[in-house]
């Protein structure tokens, strides 16, 4: 899942000794995963810390515990350390964060971002818009449009011929789209 290479354990090893609390170890995991804003962290974690389904691994000299809902966005992830003039510095690189890989196996809501971050909100970025999913409810996408999509005269012509033709076509399992926007706001509409 997620590769900690020895450098950084020993980094880790050295700042978890120094700690307070006896058997202290790390949690890492993944804030808004899939999503744009996707942010990859490391915390301490004192025991009884770790959350239910949390998968943990044990590294020579701490453990390391994993947030399960996660997991997805951590492959292929890679936690090093890097000595300089200051000291050094951890860096975490975790490719699939922010666009995890999918496939046919992978669960809707991944496979609706994936199509979302990567094939339609490239193109709505040239107006200063985007599009994220809310909730799927039954086999609908529920989306909130945002940027110059919100409060758009055009923005069920970018529904219908844009957003929701790429979606139905590529995923047959959804059979409808809704837009849960306030599209009354149109302080950064592109067409008013």
């Amino acid at each position: 899942m997620i590769e900690i290479r020895p450098e950084a354990q020993s980094y880790l090893r050295d700042l978890l000794e120094k700690q307070e609390q006896s058997g202290t170890g790390i949690r890492i995991f993944v804030t808004q995963p899939g999503t744009p804003h996707a942010e990859t962290c490391i915390s301490y974690c004192s025991p009884g810390e770790e959350e239910e389904g949390d998968i943990e691994h044990r590294y020579d000299g701490f453990t390391a515990w994993f947030e399960a809902k996660s997991e997805t966005y951590l492959k292929d992830a890679v936690v090093d350390f890097q000595q300089d003039d200051l000291g050094g510095q951890l860096t975490i690189r975790a490719p699939n964060a922010r666009f995890p890989s999918v496939d046919e196996n992978s669960p809707l809501e991944d496979r609706i971002n994936y199509i979302l971050y990567n094939e339609i909100n490239p193109s709505l970025a040239a107006h200063g818009g985007m599009v994220s999913l809310v909730e799927v409810v039954g086999n609908e996408a529920v989306l909130q449009f945002g940027g110059g999509c919100q409060g758009c005269a055009a923005i069920d012509i970018t529904l219908k011929q844009s957003v929701e033709q790429t979606l139905l076509s590529q995923l047959p399992e959804l059979t409808g789209i809704r837009d849960a926007t306030d599209h009354s706001i149109q302080d950064n509409a592109y067409y008013r």
